[in-house]
């Protein structure tokens, strides 16, 4: 029998023996199991952790909850395609509701970044430098737009769109999954710190073109394949954006 330590033990509450269920659970799905896979039956669960059917069904349930797996009426639970939603939510959470959380999660981008500037300096493929460099005119045309437009608000929505899928692109660019996987999880908290950041630009009187120089530099280096060049060009982007938050914040305390 395996996991001869799970037991379905009367004495004790059933979400201990559920929560059991759902680590072995859990082990079960990285280790052994692809994305798309079947769980086994419930049956077949209980008999294999010598629990109840209804305390593997509290364990699936939990495992659904944690993005793991996907549950739908009359067929096996089926293992889901590793996604930052509960990542994503707990940033989005922290910087909605701690400004020092926002600080955490610059310095996070700091390492990250500048690592997957050098990266990608070194492994860029041609369709990793279309990628960025199409972000790029997205930002230049929307920068225009915003400067020229009536709309200026659908414009700056669009820049940073834009911004953001420069980042999402390096990163993918690098060649490190973990990476990618990262960014697309911060992508909803990185919108919004775009949109500080870019308040804080405004209060020193810098205007969006010098957000797009300052991308432009982080691209020339990698098209270059000068890693040091590209790294550095990415922490002195990431400094602006940190002063231009704190300026931000400095003003809505005021």
């Amino acid at each position: 029998m395996v996991n001869q330590d799970i037991t379905d033990r009367r004495e004790e509450p059933a979400v201990t023996a559920a929560s059991s269920v759902a680590d072995a659970l859990t082990e079960m799905i990285l280790g052994q199991l692809s994305p798309g896979a079947s769980l086994p039956s419930e049956a077949d669960l209980a008999a294999r952790f010598d629990v109840s059917r209804l305390t593997v069904r509290e364990a699936v349930k939990m495992l659904e909850g944690r993005g793991l797996l996907e549950l739908a009426r009359g067929r096996r639970a089926i293992v889901r395609e590793p996604d930052g939603s509960a990542f994503s939510a707990f940033i989005v959470s922290l910087i909605r509701n701690d400004p020092k959380g926002l600080f955490d999660l610059i310095e996070l981008r700091m390492a990250l970044e500048t690592m997957s500037a050098r990266f990608a300096a070194r492994r860029a493929s041609r369709a990793g430098l279309q990628a960025m460099e199409s972000a790029m005119q997205g930002m230049r045309e929307a920068a225009e737009s915003h400067r020229n437009g009536t709309d200026k608000d659908a414009a700056d929505s669009r820049f940073h769109d834009f911004d953001l899928q420069f980042h999402e692109a390096l990163a993918t660019a690098s060649g490190n999954r973990v990476v990618a996987y990262l960014f697309e999880a911060m992508s909803v908290s990185l919108r919004e710190s775009f949109g500080m950041s870019r308040r804080g630009q405004t209060l020193r009187g810098s205007p969006r073109e010098d957000t797009v120089l300052a991308h432009q530099a982080v691209l020339d280096a990698i098209r270059a394949g000068n890693e040091r060049a590209a790294g550095e060009a990415m922490r002195v982007h990431l400094s602006d954006t940190e002063r231009d938050i704190r300026s931000h914040f400095s003003e809505t305390t005021r």
